[in-house]
């Protein structure tokens, strides 16, 4: 694991899926972080969003161009792990009970249909709608009890950042067992209801963002709007960081 941008990433995706199988031997429950642009971002403007960022297991990079940065201001070679993939693996790797938290049922029950294509055993897994509210809403006792009812290794949540991750630090202490990974986007791509991902080109190109606009034109534009008003001091301040 290394920081960079205050946050702790883990690039090796061998080490991230050690990491997995070793909190799960441990007692209590951890949370991973999927860190793409708009989390580096929000985190680098809101301390209180930094801290429960750094207070999960580590964060796998879900940027193509925190890479980049990293090789012009330092040297080294890393790769993007996004979210997309990790729960693709994870789901075909059979290795886990997994429980999936998200909001509206149309999406829960195409993403099941896709999964259990993957998987059969997701058949026999369970697909929960959260209710529409703010973080504070939420009844994190019960949902606790409804995971740890379940049995399962593995909590998947998609509520978009910055509201999932806060969904995980607040659940974290009321959890006994397993590991949460906030995917966002990925129950979308993977319902067939839905966004889909990029074109493996366009990801591959750095040019994801364009497409995203394409499909979410205000949340999407906002978004970048902020990270490109933001990046050049965030990039100065690494720099100075490394010096």
């Amino acid at each position: 694991m290394e920081t960079f941008f205050n946050i702790t990433y883990e690039f090796d995706r061998e080490a991230v899926h050690n990491a997995i199988t070793s909190r799960l031997k441990a007692p209590g429950a951890d949370y991973i972080c999927v860190a793409d642009g708009v989390i580096l971002n929000i985190a680098n403007r809101t301390p209180e969003y930094l801290k429960v960022i750094r207070d999960g297991m580590f964060a796998i990079c879900d940027s193509s161009y925190v890479p980049l940065y990293i090789k012009w201001l330092y040297g080294k070679k890393f790769s993007q792990y996004s979210g997309s993939e990790i729960f693709e693996d994870i789901i075909r790797s059979r290795r886990y009970r997994m429980i999936f938290l998200g909001t509206q049922q149309s999406i829960l029950d195409g993403l099941k249909k896709t999964l259990t294509g993957w998987n059969p055993e997701v058949e026999h897994m369970s697909f929960h709608e959260l209710p529409f509210c703010s973080v504070d809403e939420f009844d994190y006792k019960a949902i606790a009890r409804m995971i740890e009812a379940d049995h399962a290794d593995i909590v998947w949540v998609a509520l978009g950042a910055p509201k999932q991750e806060y969904f995980m630090h607040r659940l974290k202490p009321h959890l006994n067992h397993g590991v949460m990974i906030a995917v966002g986007a990925a129950f979308k791509f993977f319902s067939g209801v839905t966004a889909k991902r990029a074109p493996q080109w366009m990801v591959d190109s750095h040019l994801e963002f364009i497409y995203r606009l394409t499909q979410e034109p205000k949340k999407q534009f906002n978004r970048c709007y902020h990270i490109v008003k933001t990046l050049p001091g965030l990039l100065y301040s690494e720099w100075r960081t490394g010096k």
